[in-house]
């Protein structure tokens, strides 16, 4: 066992992961009908969808890890219904960017996400905002919530947020983890032949199979940057504030539940979160086959986010908490913070 560790520190040392980093500001951010470009020059492209009437609220939408801003395109017909705009965006090194494929870093995703607020919210200053993440995109506004100053936005929303954080890995991933992302930082790995099963919706998991923007390989120095993306999203939890609405999956298959427990348990008791847990719900809530049921309480809580959801998802995360330790709050308070 020394001499592997041994031998692990001495390859370790003479190879490190390789990032595609932000560059320096030589610009005022843009927002343009169909791209954003930052500080830096580099050019996101958005995506908006926009409501048949009237202007109730606005919701900035982040993608899952490998996905980009065309995951959102059938939920947001429902928020259109509801005088919902949407934003999204494709995140650095994922969808049509450049540096497809490479990590950009924490840093990176939480200053653009900060930036596309003030952004949207210079676009629509007399309409309330939310932020939406699913996966991967709920951990950015985790660690976003991290940092000061606090997001401007009146609430936020995490769909099967990306919480598996080295807490609550084995041991034996860690050391394969360092080891690999540090020695073969450009090798690519793939999720075929885990099993896995994201969502029921299999036409769906089709074309997202068959999109060539969806990324199939996965480098391991990005993995490696998306495993310390979330441990930071896991160690925010604690320090959420304001008015927030987190959806699980009865059948998730993605993420483990050692690590939805840990992080449902460290939401602050006098916290503002509200936890939902779907009973036919997977990874992908959103384009579940009954995701019709998720977006209705989603709508249903931006409008009123003190009251129970409609579906009963919240009573079903409570029940959890009590028969199989998932750390589900009770409802929330009318004096939390």
């Amino acid at each position: 066992m020394r001499l592997l560790f041994l031998i692990t520190a001495t390859l370790i040392s003479g190879c490190a992961p390789w990032y595609a980093l932000p560059g320096p500001a030589v610009q005022t951010p843009i927002l343009e009908a169909r791209r954003i470009i930052a500080a830096d020059g580099a050019v996101l492209p958005l995506r908006r969808w926009l409501p048949t009437g009237e202007t109730a609220g606005v919701i900035i939408a982040l993608h899952g890890f490998n996905d980009y801003s065309n995951a959102f395109s059938e939920p947001t017909k429902i928020f259109a219904k509801s005088g919902l705009i949407t934003y999204a965006y494709d995140q650095r090194g994922f969808g049509n960017t450049a540096n497809r494929g490479f990590w950009a870093g924490k840093k990176g995703f939480i200053n653009d996400l900060r930036m596309v607020i003030q952004l949207v919210r210079g676009e629509h200053p007399d309409k309330p905002l939310f932020i939406l993440g699913e996966s991967f995109g709920a951990a950015v506004i985790l660690a976003s919530t991290n940092h000061k100053p606090s997001l401007e936005v009146e609430g936020y929303i995490l769909v099967s947020p990306a919480v598996w954080g080295r807490q609550t890995m084995p041991w034996w991933q860690l050391i394969a983890l360092e080891f690999f992302a540090h020695t073969m930082p450009l090798f690519h790995v793939t999720g075929q032949g885990l099993g896995r099963v994201p969502s029921d919706n299999v036409e769906m998991l089709r074309k997202i199979g068959s999109d060539p923007l969806v990324i199939k390989h996965t480098r391991l120095d990005t993995l490696y940057g998306f495993v310390g993306l979330m441990d930071a999203a896991l160690k925010a939890a604690p320090f959420l504030r304001g008015d927030g609405l987190v959806l699980w999956g009865e059948k998730e298959d993605i993420l483990p539940d050692k690590a939805m427990s840990a992080f449902n348990a460290k939401l602050p008791e006098n916290g503002c979160a509200r936890l939902a847990r779907y009973e036919s719900g997977h990874h992908m809530l959103l384009r579940d086959l009954k995701a019709d049921i998720v977006l209705a309480d989603i709508i249903h809580w931006i409008s009123r986010p003190r009251s129970k959801l409609p579906s009963g998802a919240d009573a079903v995360a409570i029940k959890n908490s009590e028969t199989e330790g998932y750390g589900a709050r009770p409802p929330v308070a009318l004096d939390c913070n």
